[in-house]
């Protein structure tokens, strides 16, 4: 058996350098040294990048830049995150326990793989996450939690962030870099659907390193809502992150993300493009949801989640537009 390598990177450009074909970026490690204690994950290396672009700081524009190495929990006790993006701040709470939070880094907690059993179960079941080809047992099998949305007959998992979700209703970017130079990538561009090949997770080269989360100026009001089995922790069956700006009535902006829900945080476009500029009311609220989840197609177990996105969307909706107290 070959002895697994460990290297500490100096900055950005020495971890890339050092992220050769069978290496792994190592964060806080509290999903990917699950996933190697499991044997799921086999890296060859780690490259150590807990150390580096760890802070938050303001951009000229309004906006917030968070290094990619910050800690969960920095973030969502930061005073600006906080008062400006209270969004996020709700979904980071929401997302672990307060041990996880603390060794969670930023960039690691968009990477995160999903907690799909079959996905975890390596001897017993079938998973195309795991294995190409091999089939997904989780379409016939227990599947409560898992896609009703942007689903394929490859893979029904979902992404477990509740953090990737309130950053794709932010229109957050993320910086990184790779041997080739540097790049942005819209947080909603960064995971893909499962298609034929859901072990291709995202859009990122296998030596790209995030180094930083860059977040717009803020609507003037944002929540999320998640809805699980327990208050504690546990991950989401259906979760909403929303953002919007109403004068007058009527919505003049909006932005909404549904976690648990897909293969990765899921924009609300077609509800966004309903309630633009439209009045802020409930049948607004309703029709919004509706066209959004028009082509949800449910599993033997999950049906149910349909209507319970469709109430947590009103429901966020109303609270940010004073329709709900």
């Amino acid at each position: 058996m070959t002895p697994l390598r460990y290297a500490r990177a100096a900055d950005a450009q020495d971890a890339v350098l050092q992220a050769q074909a069978g290496a792994r970026f190592l964060g806080g490690g509290t999903n990917l040294v699950d996933l190697m204690r499991e044997t799921i994950e086999r890296p060859e290396a780690l490259v150590d990048v807990s150390g580096l672009a760890n802070g938050i700081e303001e951009s000229r524009d309004g906006g917030v830049l968070i290094g990619a190495a910050t800690r969960n929990t920095a973030v969502a006790a930061h005073p600006v995150v906080r008062k400006r993006y209270p969004v996020l701040a709700r979904a980071i709470l929401s997302g672990a326990s307060a041990q996880i939070r603390n060794m969670a880094t930023t960039g690691g907690n968009l990477l995160q793989r999903t907690r799909c059993a079959y996905f975890y179960d390596e001897e017993g079941s079938r998973c195309n996450k795991r294995h190409p080809g091999q089939g997904c047992d989780a379409r016939e099998g227990f599947n409560r939690n898992h896609a009703i949305l942007g689903a394929s007959s490859a893979c029904v998992a979902v992404h477990p962030s509740d953090m990737a979700v309130a950053l794709a209703a932010l229109d957050a970017v993320v910086h990184t870099r790779t041997s080739q130079g540097e790049r942005q990538i819209a947080v909603t561009d960064l995971h893909r659907l499962p298609g034929d090949r859901p072990d291709i997770e995202t859009m990122l080269e296998p030596d790209e390193l995030i180094t930083a989360i860059a977040l717009p100026p803020a609507l003037p009001r944002s929540t999320y809502r998640k809805v699980r089995d327990r208050s504690s922790y546990a991950f989401a069956l259906v979760s909403v992150a929303g953002a919007v700006q109403v004068e007058g009535g009527r919505v003049l902006d909006v932005r909404l993300a549904l976690g648990g829900v897909a293969h990765r945080p899921w924009r609300a476009r077609r509800a966004e493009d309903i309630l633009r500029g439209g009045a802020a009311d409930r049948a607004a609220f309703a029709a919004a949801a509706d066209a959004e989840l028009a082509e949800a197609c449910a599993l033997s177990d999950n049906g149910f989640k349909i209507e319970l996105a469709r109430r947590t969307i009103i429901a966020v909706l109303e609270e940010l537009t004073g329709e709900r107290p």
